[in-house]
C-alpha cells in the first residue's frame, strides 16, 4: 500500500494473532527442510551420542568406580550441557539467514517483522526437544534408570530445559546478529560454553573440587540446572534448584532479549 500523498510504501498492519500464525508457518518451513535434508539433524544427533559414549566409558571408571554409577550421576548434567551447545545453532542459523539475504526476502512479505525471528527460535525448540529425547534414549540403552519420580519427573525436567533453552536462545540470537559469519558464532560457543559447563557439577561432584572453586560452581546456572534435572529424574531436592534455574532463565532473558531485539531492528 502507499502512504497518503507521497507514494511511499508502508508496512501493512499485522495483528498479534496473525504474527503468531506467521511465526509458526516459518517455523514449519524450517522443520520441513529436515525431511528433505535429514543431514540437518546431524549436529543435533551425532554430537549428543558421542558425548554420552565418550564421557561414560572414558571417565566413568576413574570418577565413580563404574560406568553404571557414573552414567547415573552424569547423564542429567550432560543433557544440560548438550542443551546449551545445541542452542548455539539458533545463532548460527540466524546468522546464515541474515548474511545470505533470507531475511531481506522475508521482509518484503506482508508479515510481522518479528515473525522470522520467532519462527527460527520456535523451530529450534523442536530440535532441542529431539536432542533431549535422544540423549535420554541412549542413556537408557546404556543402563541409565529413572528414580522414583518416573515419567512425570522426566517431563518436568524436559519442560524446565526447554524453558531455559528459550531464555538462553536470546544469547545465541545476539551473538548470531553481531557475528560476521556463522563460524564466529561457533567459536563463541567453544570459548565461552566449554568453561561454563566444565566448571560446574555436570561431570564431577562439587566437593571433589578445590575450595576456592566450589563457590563459583555452586552459583553457576549450569550446576543449578543439572541439580534440578537430577532431582526430577532420580529423586532428591527439587524446589531450590528449579527455582534457581528459573530465576537464572528470567534474568538471562531480561538482559539479552531487549538487546537482541534492538540489534535485530537495526540489522533488519
Amino acid at each position: 500500500m502507499t502512504g497518503p500523498g507521497n507514494g511511499t510504501a508502508t508496512a501493512p498492519r499485522v495483528t498479534l494473532a496473525q504474527g503468531v500464525r506467521q511465526s509458526l508457518t516459518l517455523a514449519w518451513r524450517t522443520l520441513v527442510q529436515v525431511r528433505h535434508n535429514p543431514f540437518e539433524l546431524t549436529d543435533f544427533s551425532i554430537q549428543p551420542i558421542m558425548f554420552v559414549l565418550l564421557f561414560t566409558y572414558v571417565f566413568g571408571g576413574a570418577v565413580a568406580g563404574s560406568t553404571d554409577a557414573y552414567l547415573k550421576f552424569m547423564l542429567p548434567g550432560l543433557i544440560v550441557m548438550n542443551m546449551l551447545f545445541v542452542t548455539l545453532y539458533v545463532g548460527q542459523g540466524l546468522n546464515t539467514d541474515v548474511t545470505k539475504g533470507v531475511f531481506d526476502r522475508l521482509r518484503s512479505l506482508p508479515i510481522a517483522r518479528w515473525a522470522p525471528l520467532a519462527g527460527r527460535i520456535a523451530a529450534d525448540q523442536v530440535k532441542q526437544a529431539w536432542s533431549i529425547v535422544l540423549v535420554l534414549a541412549v542413556g537408557l540403552i546404556l543402563g541409565f534408570r529413572l528414580g522414583s519420580p518416573g515419567v512425570p519427573g522426566v517431563i518436568g525436567a524436559a519442560v524446565l530445559l526447554l524453558a531455559f533453552a528459550l531464555a538462553f536462545s536470546w544469547v545465541a540470537v545476539l551473538v548470531g546478529l553481531l557475528a560476521k559469519d556463522a563460524e564466529r558464532v561457533q567459536i563463541f560457543g567453544f570459548t565461552s560454553l566449554f568453561p561454563l559447563t566444565f566448571v560446574s557439577n555436570v561431570f564431577v561432584p562439587v566437593d571433589s573440587m578445590p575450595g576456592w572453586l566450589q563457590g563459583f560452581v555452586n552459583i553457576n546456572p549450569v550446576s543449578k540446572l543439572a541439580d534440578a534435572c537430577r532431582g526430577l529424574m532420580l529423586g532428591g531436592e527439587v524446589a531450590e534448584p528449579v527455582i534457581a534455574s528459573l530465576a537464572w532463565a528470567l534474568g538471562i532473558a531480561a538482559v539479552f532479549a531487549p538487546l537482541s531485539v534492538r540489534v535485530f531492528k537495526r540489522k533488519i
